[in-house]
């Protein structure tokens, strides 16, 4: 039997959903905000995350179930995301796989044409919380609808 915890301190718990709420509510777009938590979630093969954001994307949001299936291959379906969101996808997927190095120039800057200040500050924030998420989450090895914290 592998040694684990489905145990997370109620501070740390409380922070991280602060944290999202706040990015969340800063970005303005409840939508796109889903679809970068299940983009890297996807990216990071986080089940509990995926069944958790699938589902207020389009049970709570309205979203597609054909533009969710299509999320993994985002860049090969223009015709089905705006340049907003794909721009917002690429900074996703570039902070979310930083083996590589930084986040290159050319996507910061492409993110930055369709984002002001405050509101890739806050994409920022979305991005970086469901990182930390998915971490707390696969190395739990909490499976879809199990515990939280």
């Amino acid at each position: 039997m592998t040694a684990r915890t489905t145990h997370l301190d109620a501070g740390v718990r409380d922070a991280m959903v602060a944290l999202g709420a706040a990015a969340k509510k800063g970005l303005g777009d409840p939508v796109l905000a889903e679809l970068v938590m299940i983009r890297a979630s996807q990216i990071n093969e986080c089940a509990f995350c995926l069944d958790m954001h699938v589902d207020l994307a389009v049970g709570k949001n309205g979203e597609s179930a054909k533009r969710i299936a299509l999320l993994n291959a985002w860049a090969e379906a223009p015709e089905r995301f705006t340049e907003r969101e794909r721009a917002a996808l690429a900074l996703t997927e570039a902070v979310t796989v930083l083996t590589d190095g930084f986040v290159p120039d050319e996507t910061y800057e492409a993110a930055a044409e369709h984002f002001g200040e405050d509101e890739l500050a806050h994409l920022l924030g979305v991005i970086t919380v469901i990182n930390s998420w998915n971490r707390l989450m696969v190395s739990r090895r909490i499976a879809p609808g199990g515990p939280q914290w």
